[in-house]
């Protein structure tokens, strides 16, 4: 003990400084040590570095929650502004205004009509007559196919459907008519909307009954004595191929075929030549029919020039006038109108 003593005495200095170095030592162990285990720590809070996101992410296919048919759905892309339907319904009549060149034919298209649904609205300006139409007459034009009609003072729906062979229902129901359908009464003189109702015709039609040598002969019997027969096979009667107004319907038994004034027209199978008559002919102008000998007539109207004569034979493609603006015509053209057996039949049926 004493020489421990003396030992510490002697070097007191020595084991202090051995002392503080080895504190200070431990100390810097000790913070380093601390340093370390808060790096790792932060190190492994920190996200794990990603790379670069693909252009076109992976399509993750999800679970199906119930029946596939469950979650079908309609796609629809975004779209700004509402589309509003260009052809509204309409339920009124309209009124139009003729114009040169304008047809029943045409006008009706223009509307998405029947023509007969337009004649058949106009009886008091056309009188069914599709060749009455002139410029600056006003015509109705109606909402939808069928018959628009006049209520009677002892017209019943009963009544009205039958007679234009249509359902009491349509009549009732249809929307323009404003029909109150807990007390359905329509009264006298006001009009309603007949839809997909129908009426026959004031027929446009030139006399078939043969009168000798007066010009008019029917289809099947003829006043001149025989002559060239026709083959079957029809020619087009004029250089034009195309129409200049109304087609074959039924309130219209021709076609009007594109023919300026004084251009050719022809004969579209030979026979024999039955009317050749100048005039207004029941709105035909001037006109010429031939008899084909075979069960067919060919009527050819509204011509300017007439150059055939009543029991004259003519051959398929010969000149028999010129084309024109005569009788009921508004315009130059050509009405042509094939018969067969004494009734009328479609030219397109038989031109080339």
């Amino acid at each position: 003990m004493a020489k421990f003593s003396a030992f510490f005495g002697k070097n007191k200095f020595q084991v202090v400084s051995w002392s503080l170095t080895a504190f200070i030592a431990a100390g810097l162990i000790s913070g380093a040590l601390m340093w370390r285990n808060s790096a790792t720590s932060a190190q492994a809070l920190a996200p794990l570095p990603t790379s670069a996101p693909d252009k076109e992410p992976a399509t993750v296919v999800m679970p199906s929650l119930a029946a596939p048919e469950a979650f079908v759905s309609i796609g629809r892309g975004i779209q700004l502004k509402t589309n509003i339907p260009a052809d509204k319904p309409r339920y009124k009549i309209t009124e139009y205004r003729v114009t040169r060149g304008d047809s029943v034919f045409a006008i009706s298209e223009s509307y998405h009509l029947k023509p007969e649904t337009v004649l058949w609205a106009n009886y008091d300006v056309l009188q069914d007559d599709p060749h009455s139409l002139k410029p600056g007459q006003i015509l109705k034009i109606p909402p939808t196919d069928g018959i628009y009609y006049q209520w009677k003072e002892n017209d019943t729906l009963e009544s009205v459907a039958n007679e234009f062979k249509t359902t009491v229902d349509a009549i009732l129901n249809y929307p323009g008519n404003d029909i109150d359908l807990t007390d359905p009464k329509i009264q006298s003189g006001s009009w309603v909307m007949v839809p997909g109702g129908e009426r026959e015709f004031v027929q446009w039609l030139i006399p078939t009954v043969a009168t000798g040598k007066s010009g008019t002969s029917s289809t099947s019997q003829s006043a001149c004595p025989g002559g060239a027969v026709g083959s079957g096979a029809f020619s087009w009667p004029a250089d034009n191929h195309f129409l200049s107004g109304n087609d074959y319907w039924s309130g219209h038994l021709g076609i009007d075929i594109a023919a300026g004034e004084g251009a050719p027209v022809y004969a579209a199978d030979s026979g024999v030549v039955t009317m050749a008559q100048g005039g207004y002919n029941y709105g035909y102008g001037n006109v010429v029919q031939i008899d084909h000998g075979n069960g067919y007539s060919t009527v050819y109207a509204h011509l300017s020039v007439i150059g055939v004569s009543a029991c004259q034979s003519v051959s398929a493609g010969q000149w028999i006038g010129s084309a024109g603006n005569t009788g009921n015509s508004q315009g130059a053209h050509l009405h042509f109108e094939v018969r067969q057996g004494g009734g009328f039949i479609n030219p397109w049926f038989v031109l080339p």
